[in-house]
């Protein structure tokens, strides 16, 4: 396309979200309102950055956020702490921001860059083929023709969750039990928690497309999570439950309510989130019937030696070894300042 041109975004939150809307490659990430969440409940820089041709007409979107603190380095994202967000546009759009989110992190003295892309935008940047998504087409029968399709072992396991009392609630009232159920999980992992900032500000922002959903057990949530409806689809972009709990699996009536939602709305397909192949829960989501999706990645590590945090890794291996044991309290208190600057 002549004439394009890459500048930071001036206009209105409608008009950003009408491209991402119907610029290929756009997804829920791409949404204007991740800017508020993010600054609000983290107070990073986000530059969003849009491509416009000789028509002054959106061509593409590229959001992007400097992750930075606790000496862990500096990553310009798109998008941190979610599964998509690079560039939104034909091929030329696309390659013009990604030009230009390089040229922005040597200004901003960035470690690295990375480019969250849920397909393959042909970058010139290399593309990391270490994570999938797990994706579940929905039947066109709506909820009975999904359950139908489950195996015998699936559905005996969301009866016991039913028959044990569990019982499943959604609403945006359902945030804080979620949280409560989310932050002591990540606990229980050795991971750092987001803070009950960001997910009210989720839950403020994205409104009716935010399905925040609770299994309960004798008067306390005991498995929660939190969709994202986008177009046709959904996708549970964070679930947790609880130990304890287990025996009963909640988790299961968890996912199947939420599945059973979605079939009925008519949505097309139920995305499962991102996981490492041939890890635990790579296999709890493929039990389901669902598909991989390759989430090519682009990244390229401006500085060398610089790498995103990891709990596999050195110092931060051991931390996590150290965080598991920490009261709840104390680890939901003090987490949210080192997952600010986790852009996982």
């Amino acid at each position: 396309m002549s004439g394009l041109r890459v500048e930071p975004f001036a206009g209105t939150a409608a008009e950003w979200d009408a491209a991402a809307a119907a610029l290929p490659g756009g997804t829920f990430s791409h949404r204007f309102g991740w800017k508020r969440v993010i600054e609000d409940a983290y107070r990073q820089r986000c530059i969003y950055l849009a491509a416009r041709g000789d028509d002054d007409e959106i061509a593409g979107i590229l959001p992007l956020v400097l992750v930075r603190g606790m000496g862990f380095g500096r990553f310009l994202v798109s998008m941190p702490y979610l599964n998509a967000g690079g560039p939104a546009g034909d091929a030329d759009a696309a390659g013009a921001l990604t030009a230009a989110a390089e040229t922005l992190a040597a200004e901003l003295h960035a470690d690295t860059v990375e480019l969250r892309c849920a397909a393959d935008a042909g970058s010139a940047l290399p593309a990391a083929r270490d994570k999938v998504t797990c994706v579940l087409d929905l039947p066109a029968g709506g909820p009975d023709a999904l359950w139908k399709g489950f195996g015998s072992k699936l559905r005996s396991q969301v009866k016991r969750a039913e028959r044990e009392g569990v019982e499943m609630r959604f609403g945006p009232e359902q945030a804080e039990p979620f949280f409560a159920v989310f932050s002591r999980h990540m606990r229980d992992l050795g991971t750092p928690t987001h803070p009950w900032s960001f997910f009210r500000a989720v839950r403020d922002e994205m409104g009716a497309d935010a399905w925040f959903g609770c299994a309960w057990l004798d008067g306390r949530p005991v498995a929660g999570g939190c969709a994202l409806a986008w177009a046709d689809s959904v996708e549970m972009t964070w679930a947790s439950s609880l130990r304890e709990a287990a025996r009963c699996a909640p988790n299961m009536l968890l996912y199947w309510s939420f599945l059973r939602r979605a079939a009925d709305a008519g949505l097309a397909s139920f995305d499962f989130g991102r996981c490492t192949p041939g890890g635990p829960t790579h296999a709890f989501k493929r039990q389901w019937g669902t598909r991989d999706v390759p989430l090519p990645w682009v990244r390229r590590v401006r500085t060398p030696g610089a790498a995103a945090p990891s709990a596999d890794r050195g110092a931060f291996a051991l931390g996590t070894r150290l965080w598991k044991h920490l009261p709840v309290p104390v680890a939901t208190l003090i987490g949210p300042a080192l997952r600010r600057a986790i852009p996982a």
